[in-house]
């Protein structure tokens, strides 16, 4: 009994380090991003996954409206927000 329990020691020991290495920072990482996506308001300057710049002009559900340029306006999801810039960045 007590080899098997033994042999299977090292596989245990793989994951919960696995999970403290890999999993645990990723789901943190995660919560993060989803806590700046839903604290987005209008006038907030973001960065997209594509990298454009812009000001958030209008909020729903799902869609952000970003100005990019006066009077240029484009829609993107939510959770292509990757960074909130500090206010005055986009002149």
């Amino acid at each position: 009994m007590q080899s098997s329990l033994m042999s299977m020691l090292p596989l245990v020991l793989m994951f919960v380090v696995l999970y403290f290495v890999m999993i645990r920072p990723q789901m943190k990482k995660q919560k993060e991003h989803r806590a700046m996506v839903e604290a987005l308001a209008k006038g907030d300057e973001v960065v997209t996954s594509g990298g454009v710049l812009g000001k958030v002009s209008k909020l729903g559900d799902s869609y952000l409206g970003v100005e990019i340029s006066n009077g240029v306006e484009v829609q993107i999801q939510r959770g292509a927000v990757v960074q909130v810039l500090p206010k005055g960045t986009i002149k």
